[in-house]
């Protein structure tokens, strides 16, 4: 087998197909960390999105066959009911010069691969809190992808949040777990302020402390590298205020409720990605 010709590292030229949302936090997150110049990105739109893109400086073309031409790392960042007409067209100028990159959920690498004509493919499967920086992308790489075009894309979505790698086999759960969990969160957000607002607390103080709340938790746990066990227990001094309000969750089956919506989410996801 021949070699894989390399990205040039400090040269290449990222292109999105599709000016949606995941392409604008990507776009504006790789220029602000200043992983790549906006003048080295390129989409293509032809509607109000191209002001947008326009606006973080990245060049906007008529077309999305011009996008491929220019550029060696190429993002289909398009629904994933779309993203087989979007490869099939581009088909002939897919080389496997070009890094391909999928975000389409529940769209596997082997047909990925099949409608490219070859095997210079990741799949990554980011989710919604990328607008702002705080992303939770899991990626797995194509037969034809090297270690280099991994660390690649690695930064590209490290520039929007965390990153890791994983068999596409565990897709179908990270779906379930990082895709799906921020609408979990928002849900228990809003239910925590609703408590505020029923224990006496005003609506906007109560949402504040909320969102706050859960974001403080979340980063102890990430900052600190421990169990949340352990920093649960530390909360809870005996016969206090806190293990009242967790003897509530636990009679209401909180743990199990939450790992099984998680499970239900993976198992929609295997059934709705076609084998």
């Amino acid at each position: 087998m021949s070699a894989v010709q390399p990205i040039p590292v400090d040269t290449y030229k990222l292109g999105f197909i599709g000016a949606g949302k995941m392409a604008e936090s990507i776009a504006r997150g790789v220029v602000k960390s200043g992983v790549l110049p906006a003048s080295r990105i390129q989409t293509a739109h032809k509607g109000a999105r191209r002001a947008t893109f326009v606006s973080i400086g990245v060049d906007v073309a008529e077309h999305n066959n011009q996008v491929v031409e220019n550029c060696d790392v190429v993002i289909f960042s398009v629904k994933p009911q779309v993203v087989k007409d979007a490869i099939l067209q581009l088909r002939p100028l897919l080389s496997k010069k070009k890094l391909l990159v999928s975000v389409a959920a529940g769209v596997k690498l082997k047909d990925l691969q099949e409608w490219a004509g070859h095997d210079r493919f990741i799949r990554v499967m980011p989710n919604t809190p990328s607008a702002v920086g705080e992303g939770a992308s899991v990626m797995s790489l194509g037969a034809g992808a090297t270690q280099e075009d991994g660390e690649i894309i690695a930064r590209l979505f490290g520039a929007v949040g965390k990153t890791w790698k994983a068999d596409e086999k565990l897709f179908d759960a990270v779906t379930g777990l990082s895709g799906s969990g921020p609408a979990y969160i928002f849900l228990a957000i809003e239910a925590l302020a609703d408590g505020g607002v029923a224990a006496g607390l005003p609506r906007e103080l109560a949402l504040g402390l909320a969102s706050q709340t859960v974001l403080g938790a979340a980063s102890m746990v990430t900052q600190t590298g421990r169990h949340p066990g352990q920093l649960k227990d530390d909360v809870t001094s005996p016969g206090g205020t806190t293990i009242a309000g967790i003897h509530e969750l636990e009679k209401s089956g909180f743990r199990g409720t939450l790992m099984n919506a998680v499970v239900a989410a993976a198992k929609r996801s295997r059934e709705l990605s076609p084998n």
